[in-house]
């Protein structure tokens, strides 16, 4: 998990700006960095965003999404709301971003030659978790002491402006129809504008439209499930 926490550490304290400049920048392409072997002039084919160093001039900051399975085995999921900056309209997992701050980070230069990098580490990857449960509180309206520990269970970085985010696993106690109830009063559900309770293969038929990230989050999870049954 370290080599994890160093990433989102570097990650997290992006700006704003720069991610709307960088990440978001309809040239976005630009600011990356070509692969060493690529011959080409019209070298953006060679550009892999599983590389890290080919990433380094993007702003880049960790999101993160929930799997979250109702008591009745469904999957939660929202269709954002078309005022939105990213993606509008398309059908994502709870989700949103960890917050440096909560653990004390608000510059870039923060730990830089700190003796405490150790404990920031820390408090950063406790920040991954506790974040994810906020929210999925904030976003759908379940009472966090509904929902299990998140079970982290990888990181997937769409193709389209090479943003990352890491995926959690969470059981919430709750049935569909009581889920639904709760949404209505959801402390961000302005962010959204319906959400669905559906089964798996629902889900499947509904990925053509989420980002590139929840679609790699939801591959993460059925690998999960596919795990789980050969154990």
């Amino acid at each position: 998990m370290e080599a994890i926490v160093r990433r989102v550490e570097m990650d997290q304290r992006k700006s704003l700006i720069t991610f709307v400049g960088t990440n978001l920048n309809p040239s976005w392409e630009k600011f990356l960095v070509a692969s060493e072997d690529s011959e080409s002039l019209d070298h953006y084919q060679y550009f892999s965003a599983d590389d890290p160093t080919q990433c380094r001039h993007t702003s880049s900051p960790l999101g993160n999404g929930a799997i979250v399975e109702t008591s009745d085995q469904k999957i939660v999921l929202l269709q954002r709301s078309n005022n939105v900056g990213e993606f509008p309209g398309h059908f994502v997992f709870p989700g949103g971003h960890p917050e440096p701050q909560e653990v004390g980070i608000e510059t870039h230069e923060y730990c830089k030659g700190s003796k405490d990098s150790e404990l920031v580490n820390k408090k950063v990857s406790q920040e991954m978790f506790e974040s994810i449960i906020r929210e999925v509180v904030e976003e759908i309206g379940v009472p966090a002491t509904s929902l299990s520990d998140p079970l982290f269970i990888g990181i997937s970085r769409r193709v389209l402006n090479v943003r990352p985010a890491i995926f959690f696993f969470i059981k919430c106690s709750l049935e569909s129809k009581e889920i639904h109830q709760l949404y209505s009063k959801a402390q961000d559900g302005y962010e959204s504008t319906q959400l669905y309770t559906v089964s798996m293969i629902e889900v499947e038929h509904m990925t053509s439209k989420m980002p590139g990230c929840h679609q790699g989050g939801f591959a993460l999870y059925k690998l999960m499930v596919e795990a789980l049954k050969k154990n």
